[in-house]
């Protein structure tokens, strides 16, 4: 057995791990023995195991086998792959009778043997029969050194277990180990950034993620890293069962999204690798404290409740006609506190855009503008100094919008800061082409340098043109939190507008393996974007600044529905260079595999009350 076995090794030397380590001391409160004692940093190992369909027996056997080996190298803690013990594809749930087993039963008992062998713990993926109901589940286990701890009933199903497995029952549970706070999601939960964010609301640290990915569920991990605070174990699968392939690619990343170790990529069946490989990593404790988790403490739940709506079958409100649409994205280098010469800049922008696509026998439909469009970002300024740019939403930037979108004959999207009596908000505004408003929305996630000045909105808003359909409206920090896309989801957003200012604050660059794509992600594409519009299905346009002495990024951007198997394509603008970013999409995709109906019809709302509570 053992003769097959390929091992890829990525321990990573502690002092590889300095960047991870937050300033500080941390102290372990995850378990009742190593309460006010540190946790040393210790290896990992995802398993990337390919089972036999029918062969459970055989299956666990080498299973166990791999996992030893693992627990032998030293690693505290393995994850393997969703049904892990008898194959993924089944007919109905007689095929799969024969291959059941309760959880705990005779497999946890297996594995418990080893994990109390090697003072370790390990999540699998399997089928699992409950004894009282002869209910059959997508399920995983925790086994750790005292035996069997817990097991997650997968949530959000693909359609494959639907015909034998019952919708997973009971919610995400949280296991508090020897090793830090350890949930479970299973393959397409990642899919819905529900599943993920109730683990960290429930102060989770590890994420253990048994998969059997084509891409998608694989592909999210990145941003349910970040947008938690979370280490995340994915142990996947790298051959072929059935005609469905699955890619390899078992990966391990840090809280702040950095990939720590990645198993080879097996692009498609002609690459598929039937050996079992195992794939190291070091998790570090005193990185279960980060900035990324501390973000959940600034969460506006009261701005969610819309999660919890379940509008389906029907939903009359819902936009059923496509738009193909034509956007222009600017970006240029703000002139801080000086209006007049950022109009100029704009005017000059959007003019050349507008006259390219008429020398094309085209024309645009939006153009979206940075954050605070005609004043530049506040980062630095005083109090006094915001209070002399503050204007009424009706005002003379108003005014000068209207008119520029009449000439170009454009809705533009922009942003300003908005006096309300005595309060000011940082907004965003939207007109159409006749220069008329058609909706304003106020930031309702502020950043450190928006709490010194702007008081925050207090909803999250769809708005609908009979030319561009239904859209919503971010600004910059709110694209953070999931939450705030979730709702613009339900809302039925067929597209949505960031203004941003980013300079790196938050987010990092896409490091999922370029092959993983169909339609490749180019340079400068940034994970919290793209989750935004993944996560809502809905096509997602981010206006960034460029340069200044603060360095905003640039890399203004479309982000789309699935470029993972080849649907559509994201876009990006340089990062240095003033321009207009112009793009075309055409909104909803109805026949596509996976799109926001498809989203909204099997999200599972019982399970997400502690998401707005």
């Amino acid at each position: 057995m053992h003769a097959k076995l390929r091992l890829f090794t990525l321990c990573l030397a502690l002092a590889g791990m300095v960047t991870l380590i937050l300033a500080g001391t941390m102290t372990n409160t995850v378990s009742a023995q190593n309460r006010g004692n540190k946790l040393q940093p210790f290896k990992v190992a995802a398993i990337q195991f390919n089972p036999i369909l029918n062969e459970r027996d055989k299956n666990v056997d080498e299973l166990l086998s791999i996992i030893e080996q693992a627990f032998k190298n030293g690693a505290k803690l393995v994850v393997a792959p969703e049904m892990s013990t008898t194959g993924y594809y089944y007919r109905d749930r007689e095929a799969i009778r024969p291959f059941v087993d309760t959880i705990p039963g005779t497999i946890t008992k297996r594995v418990g043997n080893l994990t109390s062998k090697y003072n370790a713990y390990a999540v699998f993926g399997m089928a699992e029969k409950d004894a009282r109901t002869d209910l059959f589940y997508n399920a995983a286990a925790l086994v750790g050194p005292a035996g069997y701890i817990g097991k997650y009933r997968k949530t959000h199903q693909w359609e494959t277990e639907e015909h034998w497995a019952a919708w997973g029952d009971l919610g995400v549970p949280v296991f508090t180990t020897g090793i830090g706070r350890i949930d479970i999601n299973i393959c397409m939960d990642s899919a819905y950034f529900e599943s993920a964010r109730l683990a960290a609301l429930g102060g989770v640290d590890i994420l253990a993620f048994p998969t059997n990915s084509s891409a998608q569920a694989i592909a999210a991990l990145p941003a349910r890293a970040q947008q938690n605070g979370l280490y995340i174990v994915s142990a996947n699968r790298s051959n072929t069962e059935n005609g469905f392939h699955m890619i390899g690619a078992s990966a391990i990343w840090s809280p702040t999204g950095v990939k720590l170790a990645e198993a080879p990529l097996a692009a498609d069946k002609s690459k598929a690798v039937a050996e079992p490989m195992i794939l190291y990593g070091i998790i570090d404790p005193q990185a279960y404290k980060n900035k990324n988790k501390q973000i959940l403490a600034t969460r506006r739940p009261e701005l969610y409740k819309d999660l919890m709506l379940y509008i389906a079958p029907w939903d009359y409100t819902k936009n059923t006609i496509p738009h193909d649409l034509r956007a222009g994205i600017v970006q240029y280098e703000p002139v801080v506190g000086d209006k007049t010469a950022n109009k100029a800049k704009v005017a000059r922008l959007i003019s050349a855009a507008v006259e390219q696509a008429r020398r094309e026998n085209n024309s645009l439909d939006i153009i979206v503008l940075p954050e605070l469009s005609l004043t530049g970002p506040m980062d630095k300024q005083s109090i006094a100094a915001v209070k002399s740019l503050a204007e009424p939403a009706d005002g003379g930037s108003a005014g000068f919008m209207a008119e520029l979108a009449k000439t170009s004959q454009v809705a533009i999207v922009y942003g300003l800061i908005e006096q309300a009596g005595n309060k000011l908000y940082n907004a965003a505004i939207v007109v159409d082409k006749a220069g008329s408003e058609i909706g304003k929305y106020r930031k309702t996630h502020l950043s450190d340098s928006d709490k010194r000045w702007a008081t925050a909105g207090d909803r999250l808003a769809v708005f609908s043109a009979p030319e561009l359909g239904k859209f919503g409206l971010l600004i910059g920090e709110d694209a953070l939190y999931p939450e705030a896309a979730g709702v613009l989801a339900v809302k039925r957003a067929d597209f949505i507008a960031i203004p941003a200012a980013w300079h790196g604050q938050y987010g990092s660059y896409m490091t999922i393996h370029p092959d993983m794509s169909a339609n490749k992600y180019p340079a400068g594409s940034m994970v919290i974007w793209d989750a935004a519009a993944i996560g809502a299905q809905a096509y997602t346009l981010v206006a960034n600044f460029m340069g200044t002495t603060a360095g905003y990024s640039g890399h203004s951007s479309l982000y789309t529905l699935d470029p993972l198997y080849g649907l559509d394509q994201p876009a990006v603008a340089a990062g240095d260079k003033e321009e207009v970013l112009v793009v075309n999409f055409k909104t909803i995709q109805p026949q596509w595999w996976f799109n926001q109906e498809k989203l909204l019809l099997s999200r599972r709302t019982p399970y997400y009350v502690p998401l707005v509570q």
